[in-house]
């Protein structure tokens, strides 16, 4: 009987906001619910489970660490703090991906409000963190696309060091706010796993079942 530890795995999940002032901000329509399954499903398997969560209207499932988070930068904050002792990061989180170079202090007036706003990029969260990845760690984003998906998948496979990609389709019907999802994983080794349509609990299952094989329980 082995000794060796479990599986350690981190999950980002759900928007991220962005504020303009402290009543308004700007977000993306991700629920959280395919971050939540997987996290689900990877402590189903016996994985040690860290969640870093945006704001979702979701229950914290069951033994799993959970950290609340709002902002891109404390999402990063977060991440970069638990990724050196995990095995696997799966990146489900819709960071939003520019803010406002100027946030009011506090509310803007109705008349007073500028329909012009100038943004900068919010920090890279997924390239960041795969750039610092050791021997044996193992990084899972996903792109989320309206068009030309597996191809843009791919794409940002190579350019931020990842190992996997979950190619996710978030046009019309698609996985945003739903119950259901369907994705292909990609490989850096070129492999193509097709998964769902089915609920995002079935593909959480079948996403987790498909990535164990990469992961060598550490002792």
């Amino acid at each position: 009987m082995s000794d060796a530890r479990p599986i350690r795995c981190l999950i980002t999940a759900g928007p991220t906001r962005e504020w303009l002032d402290p009543v308004r901000f700007i977000t993306n329509p991700s629920s959280g619910k395919m971050g939540y399954a997987i996290a689900e499903a990877a402590r189903a398997l016996g994985w040690t489970v860290e969640l870093v969560s945006g704001p979702v209207a979701l229950a914290a499932p069951e033994d799993v660490e959970l950290e609340k988070v709002v902002t891109g930068e404390e999402m990063l904050a977060a991440v970069q703090r638990r990724f050196p002792k995990c095995d696997v990061l799966i990146k489900t989180a819709a960071v939003c991906d520019m803010r406002p170079k100027q946030a009011a202090a506090h509310k803007v007036k109705k008349d007073a409000i500028s329909w012009t706003v100038e943004f900068e990029p919010t920090p890279d969260i997924l390239k960041t963190v795969a750039a610092t990845k050791q021997p044996g760690q193992v990084v899972v984003g996903f792109a989320a696309e309206t068009q030309d998906v597996e191809n843009y998948a791919r794409k940002k496979l190579a350019a931020k060091n990842l190992d996997f990609i979950c190619a996710n389709s978030v046009a019309a019907g698609g996985a945003f706010e739903s119950d259901h999802n369907e994705i292909a994983l990609i490989g850096k080794d070129g492999s193509l796993v097709r998964i769902g349509p089915a609920s995002k609990t079935d593909v959480a299952r079948e996403l987790i079942a498909q990535l164990a094989p990469h992961l060598a329980t550490r002792a």
